[in-house]
């Protein structure tokens, strides 16, 4: 009988599903980064008339929806026992984030709106803990203080430069975040398309009948760009669900920070738009938090196990 710690058996198969997730959720920020940067155009009417954020959130529904459900028929997807309150609920939480990005996004700089929306991981830390039972310590909360701070830094309130679009881009983070844990609860015992579907589904239905008040004829040009939206958003959407089916919501959040890579780089090409000294600081204290849980998620997978005892012959 000899002594072995179970730290040094080979953890492959939980290290290479954390590293699929990962390349999954950066696949996602990809990806979503794209889906801003074309609401921010239909809004301002690049190409057209300006769109007003219910139709590019029925856009953006109905195509998803279309691809999931043509999907759906080709997989003979079976929808017996599926909890449909549920996921009436979290597409409603879902399109309102969604609403108050693309109203965001026409209103102010591309990047700070998203970096605002990027506190969502922090609204999912938060309630990870009484709807999912995850544990958070005393680096978290630093991480979600640190955030929020940088989040005070680019909305400004109080001052001549605060702008009330950035209460919107905070509606989308808080939104954003709860929608994330809905879909880690629907997910331990829901099929990804089933997901999906059913949530892309309640989210047109609901936006398009929102959206019958202020329709407006787009050009050819935003047909296009609605469509690019949707089938982006599509794509994202399954990775996002994948993602979440192999990791843990709290280790892959973090990782969504990388969309405002991909966004400030859009936002400078595209509109010139360039953010003052105190968004880069807001954007970077919510980065550095996410590099404080990134960092202490990887701690705590490393984290030695306990020794056990093994029979050698």
């Amino acid at each position: 009988m000899t002594l072995v710690s179970t730290a040094a058996i080979p953890k492959t198969a939980p290290q290479v599903r954390y590293v699929k997730a990962a390349l999954l959720m950066l696949g996602c920020c990809a990806l979503m980064s794209v889906v801003t940067l074309l609401g921010k155009a239909l809004g301002q009417g690049i190409w057209g008339p300006p769109m007003h954020p219910i139709q590019v959130t029925a856009a953006r529904y109905g195509v998803c929806f279309a691809v999931f459900a043509l999907a759906c028929i080709i997989t003979r997807t079976d929808f017996t026992g599926a909890p449909w309150g549920a996921h009436a609920i979290r597409a409603s939480v879902g399109m309102m984030g969604f609403l108050c990005l693309f109203t965001a996004v026409a209103q102010m700089p591309l990047t700070e709106a998203t970096a605002i929306s990027l506190l969502a991981p922090f609204v999912t830390l938060l309630l990870a803990i009484p709807l999912l039972g995850e544990r958070v310590g005393p680096w978290r909360w630093a991480a979600a203080a640190v955030s929020f701070i940088g989040a005070l830094f680019i909305i400004r309130p109080g001052t001549e430069a605060f702008q009330p679009a950035a209460l919107i881009a905070l509606g989308a983070a808080l939104f954003s975040g709860l929608e994330a844990t809905l879909i880690k609860r629907l997910s331990r015992g829901e099929p990804v398309l089933r997901i999906l579907v059913l949530n892309n589904g309640f989210g047109a239905v609901i936006s398009a009948l929102m959206a019958t008040t202020i329709w407006i004829a787009p050009s050819p040009a935003q047909w296009a760009m609605m469509l690019a939206l949707g089938l982006c958003m599509a794509t994202a959407g399954v990775m996002f669900t994948m993602a979440f089916k192999m990791a843990d919501a709290s280790s892959l959040m973090p990782l969504i920070y990388f969309t405002l890579v991909f966004t400030a780089i859009y936002d400078v090409a595209l509109f010139a738009s360039y953010p003052d000294a105190l968004a880069i600081g807001g954007a970077g204290a919510i980065g550095v938090a996410t590099i404080i849980l990134a960092w202490r998620e990887r701690a705590l997978h490393r984290r030695p196990a306990p020794l056990t005892v093994a029979a050698h012959g």
